[in-house]
């Protein structure tokens, strides 16, 4: 486990903690709750940090509001594919999109919000979801040096799921430490998700094995 032991070339991405994304929140992911006080604990051992923050204006596309007769969950098409609907969520400015307040990362040193987009959805932290639109967070990470990225956050199957797959593909290493998030699963997502990973040979690992290397 000496091999997950954090150091200068490494960043914890901290994916959409957000109280939109607990329960009670416009989104809520099961037990979303539960990943705030292990990634406190995580990025006590990484010296460097990032936050993504979901940051959608009224009216976003991906909202099943924007389209009359649409009900949350179902699909549309797209100018970029199939794209899933959702409640209304993390919209700018509202406590909704705000941190978790139990959240304590004093030391992050990038808030990227993504999203913000009208007529594109956001997953991934370095692509928005027509997969052309950078957000600039591979070009920050490069410059920066670092080599790893840990991901941990909400959820597990779709955000932070896109963001490991593009940190892999933009030529980082990605490490998922799963009991540090949580999922949606639908349809199956969440195994989905693992399927993917283990194809790419992106790791999962657990908060412990980090904490005890």
């Amino acid at each position: 486990m000496r091999d997950l032991l954090p150091g200068t070339r490494d960043v914890l991405l901290v994916v959409d903690i957000q109280n939109d994304f607990c329960p009670g929140g416009g989104l809520s992911v099961p037990r979303g709750d539960e990943v705030v006080p292990i990634v406190n604990r995580l990025a006590l051992d990484f010296a460097h940090v990032v936050l993504t923050q979901d940051w959608h204006p009224h009216g976003h596309l991906s909202f099943a509001s924007a389209h009359p007769g649409a009900k949350p969950f179902e699909t549309i098409e797209v100018s970029y594919g199939t794209q899933v609907l959702w409640p209304d969520h993390c919209v700018q400015g509202t406590r909704g999109a705000a941190f978790r307040d139990d959240l304590k990362i004093p030391h992050a040193e990038l808030v990227l919000r993504k999203g913000y987009h009208r007529e594109i959805d956001s997953y991934s932290a370095f692509y928005e979801n027509d997969r052309k639109t950078m957000t600039g967070l591979g070009g920050y990470l490069r410059e920066r040096g670092f080599e790893r990225v840990f991901l941990a956050g909400l959820a597990f199957d779709f955000c932070v799921r896109y963001s490991a797959e593009d940190a892999h593909k933009e030529g980082f290493t990605a490490i998922v430490i799963e009991d540090a998030c949580r999922a949606i699963d639908i349809a199956g997502s969440a195994a989905a998700t693992r399927a993917l990973f283990e194809t790419l040979g992106i790791r999962c690992a657990a908060s412990r094995e980090i904490e005890m290397a």
